[in-house]
């Protein structure tokens, strides 16, 4: 079993930081206590920075900041158009750091370059969506003739706590801050500690666009320390998480006592569905990428792969056969498409889910370490074939380029495999029958389905999972609606017949 590979370089950024601070009420501050954490780099595993570990008590000032600029402060009484201005002016900044970004989003992930280049322009199409979204809003009004009229009063709520994960996180922070930004609230955001770069960025980017300060603040940390004192913070009545499941449940609890609004994407064990009538070759080309792009470390991956028995040992032969050409290799050359994991700490459980998976399961492909990288947190595309329902590799979300295929009989053996785990973020069905396309979608235990296609996103459509993936729904005017206050305002037009108590 061979993997085509590039020789494996260390390519380092110039001009990279060497500490990375908070961003609080419009300026760079460390840590109260001075407390800090190394920043890896996964292709050495060597410290490149340290950042500010954020505390309770830096969280309390974001907070405070943030609070006092919502309060008193212009962002949330502008007009739509007015911010929506300062949203596009956030647009054209981050398009024109596009190649920046790439550059340390790539080399603070792994992510290939080739992946990361995207990443800036899909986070700026979500300010312009928002900006447009906002200055288009509208909402109900309701008449009862002579008698009543009743209409909402859309209002932005407080401090919005945002907690974001370490894939493609500039991108992912930008789907949070875009629409708690353009419904006027203010935010705390608590990026994932493996991957801070690019988030700092941020700060300049909102200070030159003319965002006022407090409006936007910025709190690196450890999940346990800065984002278990943001959730429980009294005056953050907002958390947006998207990451882990056993962290959203954790979330759950301790946003209980002060009955915060929640909106949570969480794991996935994403199912891709191919039926023996479907176009094996665009099947494949999906599939493969479903798993394998962004180093596998996607929620939305399609890592269970059920396949029809009449097409299922050409399937697997001609998948694997493609799995095992995969480039794997420096995450800064052009011609990688699976760079390095993560984080040493991600690497050792992606590693031991493969070693897992080889009694779980039959082998195809990868299986380890690709030889020629000896350092850093690579490993192999890895295709196992024949794997039981009941096995770990297909019920528990590994989050790294390792793909489990099973077999099916008919359409009623594929759907109670589909929906056979806790999980239900996305689903991927391929058939060219379109009462089976419809049906199958429709029942599915998933918050999103892709029919004969990878993953597509409309923005206009709702972001979310089902089940253990999540609670709530984001994107869109899902967006806006979790992050206003709807009031209701009645309004009496004739005489008010009220029962004379007491009278």
């Amino acid at each position: 079993m061979t993997t085509s590979v590039e020789t494996a370089k260390h390519y380092v950024p110039e001009d990279l930081p060497t500490h990375i601070q908070h961003y609080i009420n419009g300026q760079f501050v460390d840590s109260v206590g001075g407390k800090t954490f190394d920043v890896l780099d996964p292709v050495s595993n060597r410290n490149y920075a340290t950042a500010a570990a954020g505390q309770k008590e830096d969280i309390d000032l974001a907070v405070a900041a943030a609070r006092e600029a919502f309060t008193n402060g212009p962002w949330p009484k502008m007009k739509p158009r007015e911010r929506a201005r300062i949203l596009n002016r956030i647009a054209d900044a981050v398009e024109a750091q596009e190649a920046r970004l790439a550059e340390l989003e790539t080399f603070d992930t792994g992510l290939p370059i080739t992946q990361a280049k995207g990443q800036a322009l899909r986070a700026a199409e979500n300010f312009r969506f928002f900006a447009d979204l906002i200055v288009a809003q509208f909402d109900d009004a309701m008449k009862v003739p002579g008698s009543q009229i009743n209409y909402v009063n859309r209002k932005p709520i407080g401090v919005a706590g945002l907690i974001t994960p370490w894939n493609t996180p500039f991108m992912l922070e930008s789907w949070k801050l875009a629409p708690a930004l353009a419904t006027g609230n203010t935010v705390v955001l608590k990026p994932a500690e493996f991957t801070p770069l690019s988030a700092s960025l941020w700060a300049t980017i909102f200070k030159d666009a003319g965002l006022p300060d407090g409006v936007f603040n910025l709190v690196n940390g450890l999940g346990e320390e800065a984002g278990d004192a943001l959730v429980k913070h009294p005056d953050v009545p907002l958390i947006s998480f998207t990451g882990e499941t056993t962290t959203g449940q954790t979330i759950f609890r301790n946003a209980a006592a002060n009955l915060k609004g929640l909106s949570m994407e969480l794991g996935g064990k994403s199912p891709c569905v191919v039926f023996a009538d479907a176009d094996l070759d665009a099947a494949i080309d999906s599939a493969l990428f479903g798993v394998f792009s962004l180093n596998g470390e996607r929620c939305t991956a399609g890592s269970r792969i059920l396949v029809e028995r009449a097409i299922y040992d050409e399937f697997c032969e001609k998948y694997a056969a493609r799995a095992k050409n995969i480039v794997v290799g420096d995450p800064h050359d052009p011609k990688t498409q699976v760079g390095a994991l993560v984080h040493p700490e991600h690497y050792e459980k992606v590693a031991s889910y493969v070693e897992i998976g080889k009694s779980e399961g039959r082998l195809l492909a990868g299986g380890g370490r690709p030889g020629h990288l000896p350092e850093g947190n690579y490993i192999a595309p890895t295709v196992f074939a024949d794997v039981a329902p009941d096995a770990r590799i297909f019920q528990e979300e590994i989050f790294g380029p390792v793909v489990a295929i099973t077999p099916f009989e008919n359409d009623d053996e594929a759907l109670a495999l589909a929906n056979n785990t806790k999980y239900g973020l996305a689903a991927y069905i391929w058939t060219q029958n379109l009462t089976r396309a419809h049906n199958f979608s429709q029942n599915v235990e998933a918050g999103m389905v892709w029919l004969n296609s990878h993953n597509v996103r409309d923005l206009r459509t709702p972001f979310g999972g089902v089940k253990a993936s999540g609670l709530g729904h984001e994107g869109g005017y899902r967006s806006i609606d979790f992050y206003t206050d709807q009031q209701a305002v009645h309004i009496t037009l004739g005489t008010v017949h009220t029962p004379k108590f007491g009278a």
